[in-house]
């Protein structure tokens, strides 16, 4: 068995068949969605992992991004430089994929990891020592797909889609 592959929480042929044969290919109504709406309405695209995951900079100089993985590296004793200040997005993230790797259990390991296989074909565990290939791997797949907030949500089957 693969490192939480598509079976990944289904633990019965009953919940197999109910989420492959049925739910799986149903559209999504993403009502806590963490994308910026005017990122979504210019369809900007990504420049890297960092900011898709972590957010960035908005034009007023405010902060945007996802408040939960903010949390996490925060409760791990991570920098703010290295949350929402002036570090590298590579320095954030390879700081999220320490402070990720201590939360086996909680749901954002869970979601970090089925995005991670779901949008960049990647199955490797995220933490300190795989960082820099999911880094450069999650990117180059950013660059040649031309991923952007809509291409993303249309990948999802998104139908409709709330903002945070």
């Amino acid at each position: 068995m693969n490192f939480m592959d598509k079976d990944f929480l289904l633990e019965t042929e009953t919940a197999k068949h109910l989420y492959h044969d049925y739910a799986a290919s149903m559209p999504l109504v993403d009502y806590h969605c963490h994308l910026n709406p005017r990122e979504i309405y210019e369809d900007r695209r990504f420049n890297d992992l960092a900011e898709v995951w972590l957010g960035g900079e908005n034009p007023d100089g405010s902060y945007f991004g996802d408040h939960y993985k903010w949390r996490l590296m925060r409760n791990a004793g991570v920098e703010e430089k290295y949350i929402t200040g002036d570090a590298s997005g590579e320095e954030k993230f390879a700081r999220y994929a320490e402070a990720v790797s201590l939360a086996a259990g909680h749901p954002l390991y869970h979601w970090s990891h089925m995005e991670l296989s779901r949008y960049f074909g990647i199955d490797t565990p995220l933490g300190a020592h795989t960082a820099a290939d999911i880094w450069e791997r999650a990117n180059r797949c950013i660059h040649d797909n031309a991923l952007s907030p809509r291409k993303l949500l249309a990948m999802s089957r998104v139908e409709t889609v709330c903002t945070t």
